[in-house]
């Protein structure tokens, strides 16, 4: 297939506001694609480069866009920045400059899909002191042979920010009609492999082993995810009950088969290299080849220190053993997903655990099973008491649902007016901070991934924070128009409030009222981030409090 198929594709979808239409264009045109080219065509529409489960990153930010379309189309890098400045979309502009550009290339090639992916893959496992300029010539050879349009979805996928509307949704359903399987095994499929190109490719190919899926190790699956609510409402909806801590520390997923060990970052990052006295720990604590669920958090004098503390010690690249002897961690295990090879989060909790204490010696967090509300009320404070968070409450007979925010896990705090959200821009600031970012922009996500502006926010943010922040943005601006910032979206702030207000004034239809600045959240990816459906509930239980 050649990438201008492709981008022809996209610009139909781009066209199409609904989400059925949208599922019924891609069911029609999964069909007509190679066995070869499937997953690549699937990964990018969703404007992924890589499986969900894969480490590799591109590393290309729109610096590198900016140096790489200005040698292409015989401009200076201030022309292009000027450009994209102007619109704020950089995938248009590309396209734009292309169609004027003044160096002329006599000899193009076209650009197949796959020549697309293998450049992508080049440029994500360059390393070195060269890295840089060897990403730059990929770059510049993709621009140098891709028409206007191309350039158009080029741009978008290298800062994968594609902007036409395909979320997870949107592909699960069309896998679903375009092959003839239910939305059920295909739901489970993409559970289990975390990748939904592999989920297309198996429902073309060989529909009836999807089923049969299991979960790989060294692959790493989205993790389950709890939703806000109260202890006397699982009580009265469930009864009985499980009750463990929630901890302020970093989730994780430890993957151990046939000697080898790795740890995963609820971003599906490998930390293994950060944390190798957890990995030494987890793996002495099993015989058995396993994937488990837990959480890190620091220690010292025997109480649990706040998430930045082990923060510090993820960010850690160098002297790893010093860092060992001032941060004390210790692994907290909830949930097994693997044992000896078999898939088990098709199990009840209740089961899972069982198996669970059965083959880890140390290291299971403790856990309350009642159905009293007075006792689990109880339990909370204790947890309070002991420096934690708070508690989870979990449905004992639930499956375990990765990637799934739902009412099976619920997290018991003393504050619920707190909020993910991602950061797409900023102001300048005044006065003694006009050298960095005084105010970011956050925007939560509708059910297809699309990004809604939902609040700013300036408070809570120390001169020190401040700094850090400008040091983590200054290289992620996709474009700048007088005192405002557009940056690429992935950097997650937990942002406190008062009250979740209707508003017209954002896209979101909703504003935070008096919001404050709590911690970044570098463990968490933008598909965490709060949904137009949560925020609805969120507004609904806010109302009934009054």
């Amino acid at each position: 297939m050649l990438f201008l198929d492709f981008a022809n594709t996209c610009r139909e979808i781009e066209k199409i506001s609904s989400r059925l239409a949208m599922t019924d264009l891609l069911a029609e045109v999964f069909p007509q694609i190679s066995d070869e080219e499937l997953d690549i065509f699937v990964r990018f529409a969703r404007g992924k480069l890589f499986p969900d489960w894969s480490a590799e990153k591109l590393n290309f930010g729109p610096s590198l866009l900016y140096e790489a379309l200005a040698y292409v189309i015989g401009k200076k890098r201030e022309d292009v920045v000027r450009a994209i400045n102007s619109s704020g979309d950089a995938g248009e502009v590309v396209e734009e400059l292309l169609q004027k550009k003044q160096q002329t290339t006599f000899f193009t090639e076209d650009l197949e899909l796959t020549d697309v992916y293998e450049r992508f893959m080049q440029m994500a496992k360059s390393s070195g002191r060269k890295s840089q300029q060897e990403r730059l010539r990929s770059a510049q050879y993709l621009f140098s042979n891709a028409s206007p349009l191309e350039g158009r979805y080029l741009a978008r996928l290298m800062l994968e920010e594609m902007r036409i509307g395909v979320g997870e949704g949107v592909v699960k359903d069309a896998v679903a009609k375009a092959f003839g399987v239910p939305s059920e095994v295909v739901e489970h499929a993409h559970q289990a492999l975390n990748d939904l190109g592999e989920v297309a490719l198996l429902a073309k190919t060989n529909p009836e082993k999807l089923a049969e899926v299991t979960i790989t190790p060294f692959k790493p699956v989205k993790m389950m995810l709890a939703q806000a609510g109260s202890i006397t409402g699982m009580v009265e909806t469930h009864g009985t009950l499980a009750a463990e801590n929630k901890y302020d520390g970093s989730r994780f997923q430890f993957h151990k088969s046939g000697g080898r060990c790795a740890i995963y970052s609820r971003r599906l990052e490998e930390m293994t290299a950060s944390l190798p006295d957890v990995v030494e720990m987890l793996k002495n604590a099993t015989t058995h080849d396993v994937i488990i669920d837990g959480e890190v958090i620091a220690i010292l004098n025997g109480k649990p220190m706040p998430f930045q503390t082990v923060l510090r010690r993820i960010r850690r690249k160098h002297g790893i053993e010093e860092a060992k002897e001032e941060i004390e961690l210790r692994p907290c295990v909830f949930d097994i997903l693997v044992c000896d090879g078999e898939t088990l989060i098709d199990l009840p909790f209740t089961k899972r655990r069982e198996i669970l204490e059965s083959v880890m010696t140390e290291y299971v967090a403790p856990q309350l099973v009642s159905d009293s509300a007075e006792e689990i009320e109880k339990y909370y404070h204790e947890a309070l008491d002991a420096g934690n968070e708070g508690i989870m409450l979990k449905v004992i007979n639930a499956p375990y649902l990765p990637g799934n925010r739902g009412k099976l896990w619920i997290k018991i705090k003393p504050e619920v007016d707190t909020i993910d959200l991602v950061v797409t821009g900023a102001e300048w600031g005044e006065g003694k901070r006009a050298k960095v970012f005084g105010s970011f922009v956050l925007a939560c996500q509708d059910e297809s991934g699309e990004l809604l502006e939902i609040s700013r926010v300036a408070t809570g943010i120390d001169d020190a924070m401040l700094a850090h922040l400008y040091e983590l943005f200054k290289d992620k601006i996709i474009s700048e128009k007088g005192k405002s910032v557009t940056f690429e979206p992935d950097v997650i702030f937990e942002v406190g409030y008062a009250e979740l207000q209707r508003s017209t004034n954002y896209e979101a239809g909703y504003a935070l009222r008096f919001p404050r600045f709590v911690r970044l959240r570098d463990d968490k990816d933008v598909s965490e981030i709060e949904t137009m459906e949560s925020l609805s509930r969120r507004y609904s239980m806010q109302n009934k409090e009054e």
